[in-house]
């Protein structure tokens, strides 16, 4: 159901204990989306998606810990490592506030497995999961940037560290959007809470295994560029594993793909949400 533009609802909401978070309220519409960047980015990195999808949901963005306007929070656990349960349960955090019992999730990479970490804590929650840029595993090279990384990064800038990490993600010249913005967002973040996230990229993989392994009867749609060349054949081989996955391929697309091919990013997750919602 399209929407009438002088009745979308927009607020925000900070607090010193909830992540920062803002929502666009539809008239008519049950059904909410929850949008889940990645590590580096912030919930600016939708920007491109907020126009097609407030026509049809309920809208959620959200800042994770340490990024973006929820930059300054959760000062009680600056001395302690993040872990994949810690973060999620930020986001059912918000979800308890706003009151939303179940929802969509949109996602894109490191934020597609903290997606996956909340379907697997409470399934109940989540209704579909659209997983765009999927980090399913680490390939070698990934896992080798991470530990020579990890060895660097008490004396190497986080920037630099950050800007590099960018680039080998996302090295086309038709990806240079995508890495400006995570490069711009990532200035926001501090060295200390860089370390904090960088350490949880080491988890990835013992994580990963385990979801490979329990399939989840929730209807997952991964959306990948078919030159995320670290992640796409990971992926592959999920898809073909489990019967409620889903995979769309965009040729001449790299990692970020929402920012570099939208309105196909848009159609095919919205259209992919509207049939699960109606089958249900």
């Amino acid at each position: 159901m399209l929407y009438c533009p002088q009745k979308i609802k927009m607020s925000r909401y900070m607090s010193d204990t909830l992540l920062f978070h803002k929502t666009y309220r539809h008239p008519t519409s049950k059904d909410w989306v929850v949008f889940v960047h990645g590590a580096g980015g912030s919930s600016s990195i939708w920007f491109k998606q907020i126009k097609a999808y407030k026509q049809h949901f309920n809208l959620l963005l959200l800042d994770l810990r340490g990024h973006g306007r929820s930059n300054n929070m959760f000062q009680d656990m600056i001395k302690n490592p993040y872990t994949f349960k810690s973060v999620t349960t930020d986001i059912v955090q918000v979800l308890n506030h706003l009151k939303i019992q179940s929802a969509h999730f949109v996602g894109i990479s490191l934020g597609t497995i903290i997606i996956r970490n909340l379907a697997e804590l409470a399934p109940e929650r989540v209704k579909t999961m659209v997983l765009g840029g999927a980090v399913t595993r680490l390939n070698t090279r990934s896992q080798l940037l991470v530990t020579a990384g990890n060895m660097c990064k008490h004396f190497i800038p986080y920037m630099w560290l950050y800007k590099l990490f960018a680039y080998i993600v996302m090295p086309q010249k038709t990806q240079k959007e995508s890495r400006l913005m995570f490069v711009n967002d990532a200035k926001k973040l501090c060295q200390n809470e860089f370390k904090r996230w960088f350490k949880l990229a080491a988890d990835v993989n013992p994580i990963m295994k385990y979801f490979k392994e329990k399939e989840l009867p929730i209807p997952t749609l991964y959306l990948m560029g078919g030159n995320d060349y670290m992640f796409i054949k990971p992926v592959k081989e999920m898809v073909n594993k489990h019967k409620h996955s889903y995979l769309t391929e965009f040729e001449d697309c790299g990692h970020v793909c929402n920012v570099e091919r939208p309105d196909e990013f848009n159609h095919h997750s919205i259209e992919f949400i509207q049939r699960h919602t109606l089958a249900a």
